[in-house]
């Protein structure tokens, strides 16, 4: 659990069988770092659900998680990025970093197709034309709606419903 691991996120084919995508959602990933803990009630719950013999050191190895060994790597947000190219490199100690794996691919993935989709659009309807984000109102929860409107910004949609 303490040996050392790197992830790198990457994607195999640019969306909407584009030429590119923009990496975004590095935000996000940052803020859910450093909040990153497991809270007395998550290792409780583990606790319940694990073999009632598993090591208590164990239980106290995961109470004292934290990404304060995590290094995390990544291309700025709004970058053009294209396909077998890290969006993001992290490592840290094994445990640590399987655990971020899914939420950091999570948040980028989203964010990124997002913001291609936005750029895409831009492309598409030239500089002169004005865009308009319109999810927000039918969006799945305020954070799908928030992130929705945040990313489609940073792809230069310049004008949101909220």
């Amino acid at each position: 659990a303490r040996d050392a691991a790197e992830f790198e996120l990457f994607f195999r084919r640019c969306p909407f069988d584009g030429a590119f995508a923009l990496a975004a959602g590095l935000r996000d990933c940052v803020r859910f770092l450093r909040a990153f803990r497991l809270r007395d009630a998550d290792v409780q719950f583990l606790a319940s659900v694990l073999p009632p013999d598993t090591d208590p050191a164990f239980f106290e190895h995961l109470r004292a998680l934290d990404c304060s060994e995590v290094t995390v790597r990544a291309l700025p947000e709004g970058s053009l990025a294209f396909p077998g190219v890290p969006l993001l490199q992290v490592s840290g100690p094994l445990l640590v970093v399987q655990l971020l794996e899914t939420p950091l691919l999570c948040l980028v993935s989203y964010a990124s197709l997002v913001a291609t989709n936005a750029a895409r659009l831009r492309l598409i309807a030239g500089p002169e034309k004005r865009l308009l984000e319109m999810g927000l109102r039918r969006a799945q929860g305020p954070d799908g709606g928030l992130t929705a409107s945040t990313y489609s910004y940073l792809g230069d949609v310049g004008t949101s419903s909220w």
